[in-house]
């Protein structure tokens, strides 16, 4: 299983979010790192993927052992 870090911008954002999309992100999220399945796809102009649940996004960085996660919130608003 890959270690999963936040940036100090995504901790800010992941703290804003109801208690319920944290526990449903946090479980496609640690089930992704585990088995390396899920709603995942490579960003286009910019570096790293996104990571889909529902109309939640989790936008990370890849690493050989862990994910870094750079950005979480609404679809509507997480590429800006």
């Amino acid at each position: 299983m890959k270690e999963i870090a936040f940036t100090p911008t995504a901790t800010r954002q992941w703290l804003k979010l109801p208690a319920d999309i944290r526990k449903r992100i946090d479980a496609k999220l640690t089930g992704y790192a585990a088995s390396g399945s899920g709603d995942v796809k490579r960003l286009k102009g910019r570096a790293g993927s996104r990571l889909r649940v529902g109309d939640w996004r989790v936008i990370f960085i890849e690493e050989k052992t862990s994910i870094i996660i750079v950005a979480v919130g609404n679809r509507k608003e997480i590429y800006d």
